[in-house]
């Protein structure tokens, strides 16, 4: 039997969460009808927009860019400071909501999920709607739902015309709907890919799903060659309704000035490698894979990975090798984000070590008693003498929100 997934996404989720708390608590303007964002401190520049209205969009507002430089788009814009905890109650709130229509719900971010609704391949249109009006009467904001046979065309679906819609995607509709779009509207595909693709003549995703496998294969390697099988719509992973393991740990940090010189890059990079290092530790962890992302004042983003020889969770490696990498891939452009992360993880109990690894152990119980210093005293009670004076942060981010739920980029 064909599978009915649906793939609902809330629109401009962060944003419409404010709104609607703040309606409900007394507040005579819905932020959703005016040009505003949810960001961070305006004040010292720290902080990204995260989402954005609808008006805002008519600015060319981008999520992702500095507050300030939204601000000089939009001299009048409203800046609203983001709840989480807010947030994820809302998230939560929409789950038990489509619990009541389906058990098997793999949660693919903080405010997208996709959901077999297999058993109602009779009405699912029916299904659709009443669930997008039940979303927006009971909890006050709308959603995007995409409705077809698999993941990928659930996903692209939901992302065909925004807010409030429905959209139906099957394979069917893919010479009407999805093949005449730029090829940059399909998943997997940057700028960079966008304009090798643009290259040799391909400037759809029908032009891409009409190339030889083989062509593509051996002209971007094997990795691209799943952009190939996307355009062609070929994915039939199952809705995962469990919590994925624990595959990466990672920290980011959108910086509150522009950083153009290495020695601030490298204190960044530090504070961020502390971060990771400190939460392998505690979750007793250790990565063979490092990557390091960067993006500079015009958000276009870089990033590189390496993986090692040995398993680690030392500090020192960790920002050694973070800065191997950062050398190779910095263009000398003012950086605006810089993230570390750690992956394909092993944990301690069942790691072993190979004749050919230097093991530290005085580095790693040093790390070890840093951390319970930290963890009592808090993260500035010991810092490395180089952040002296330094209007950088010795200890650099959190847990990222991302991690709790599967993502895509990983795994479908």
């Amino acid at each position: 039997m064909t599978k009915i997934i649906f793939h609902i996404d809330v629109n401009s989720a962060y944003l419409s969460w404010s709104a609607v708390y703040s309606l409900q608590h007394g507040g005579a303007l819905d932020y959703r009808t005016v040009p505003s964002v949810v960001g961070g401190n305006e004040e010292n520049r720290h902080g990204i927009v995260l989402a954005k209205s609808i008006p805002a969009k008519k600015y060319r507002i981008m999520t992702g860019e500095s507050l300030a430089s939204a601000r000089k788009k939009c001299p009048n814009l409203l800046v609203i400071p983001p709840d989480y905890k807010y947030f994820m109650k809302s998230s939560n709130s929409m789950m038990r909501l489509i619990y009541e229509y389906s058990p098997i719900i793999q949660r693919y971010s903080i405010d997208e999920s996709f959901v077999d609704m297999s058993h109602y391949k009779d009405n699912y249109m029916e299904i659709a709607m009443e669930l997008s009006n039940r979303i927006k009467k009971e909890l006050g904001f709308t959603v995007n739902i995409g409705i077809s046979e698999n993941k990928l065309l659930a996903k692209m679906g939901s992302e065909l015309e925004k807010p409030d819609k429905v959209h139906r995607l099957f394979k069917t509709d893919l010479p009407i709907k999805l093949w005449p779009l730029p090829v940059r509207n399909l998943f997997f595909v940057g700028r960079k890919t966008e304009e090798k693709l643009n290259s040799r003549g391909i400037y759809t995703i029908g032009d891409l799903a009409n190339c030889e496998r083989e062509y593509i294969k051996n002209w971007l390697k094997k990795p691209c060659e799943q952009i190939w099988e996307f355009a062609n719509c070929i994915e039939n992973s199952n809705v995962k309704d469990y919590k994925s393991p624990v595959k990466s740990m990672g920290n980011s940090t959108t910086i509150a000035f522009d950083v153009d010189s290495r020695d601030e890059a490298e204190k960044v990079i530090l504070g961020l490698c502390e971060m990771v290092g400190m939460r392998l530790r505690e979750a007793n962890f250790r990565g063979y894979v490092i990557a390091i992302s960067i993006k500079d004042s015009e958000l276009v983003s870089y990033r590189r990975q390496k993986k090692l020889d040995a398993p680690t969770c030392n500090t020192n490696t960790i920002f050694y090798c973070a800065m191997l990498l950062f050398d190779e891939l910095w263009n000398k452009k003012a950086l605006r984000q810089i993230s570390v992360r750690m992956s394909d993880l092993v944990d301690n109990f069942s790691y072993q070590f190979t004749m050919f690894q230097a093991y530290d152990e005085k580095a790693e119980r040093l790390d070890r008693a840093i951390d319970d210093i930290r963890k009592i005293h808090g993260n500035g009670a010991i810092h490395r003498a180089c952040f002296l004076d330094s209007r950088i942060s010795p200890v650099i981010g959190g847990v990222m929100e991302d991690e709790e739920y599967i993502m895509m980029s990983s795994e479908l």
